[in-house]
């Protein structure tokens, strides 16, 4: 059977390294599943989801011109997307949970954030927080100096 981009198959894990899993799926080839894509939420100690002779089902994401293979375990799983949760990102779990801020609309009314959105809403936020961080340099300067 050839391994494709986006197929799902059944492998044995044969290693485990902090950042990932080695998962054998086919004898001779194996392919390596980042930390990142073992779970939907944050691994910190890959050993705490999988070991060594596992069996695991996993979806190609990339078969690179070299032959190393990029798997994952968590888009495996097939669960509707609405089910999945939201990462922020930054490996914690938002607070909050998935409601709209302030707004009025069931989230399913709402239209998702464009990059451009998402973009304009960093640097509003980056630039009040630098400036804060400015006021309190400057307060701190001028205590210093007295």
């Amino acid at each position: 059977m050839a391994i494709e981009v986006g197929s799902k198959i059944q492998g044995k894990v044969t290693g485990i390294t902090k950042f990932g899993a080695f998962v054998e799926v086919e004898p001779g080839k194996t392919g390596l599943v980042h930390i990142s894509e073992v779970a939907d939420k944050y691994v910190e100690n890959i050993s705490d989801f999988l070991s060594v002779g596992d069996e695991v089902t996993v979806k190609v994401m990339k078969v690179e011109d070299d032959g190393k293979i990029g798997l994952s375990i968590r888009k495996a799983q097939d669960r509707p997307q609405e089910e999945r949760p939201k990462s922020s990102g930054s490996g914690r779990p938002k607070s909050g949970g998935d409601r709209p801020r302030g707004g009025s609309k069931p989230p399913q009314q709402q239209r998702p954030a464009s990059f451009e959105d998402k973009m304009s809403s960093f640097m509003k936020d980056s630039e009040e927080r630098l400036a804060t961080i400015r006021k309190q340099t400057e307060k701190k300067g001028k205590k210093s100096r007295k």
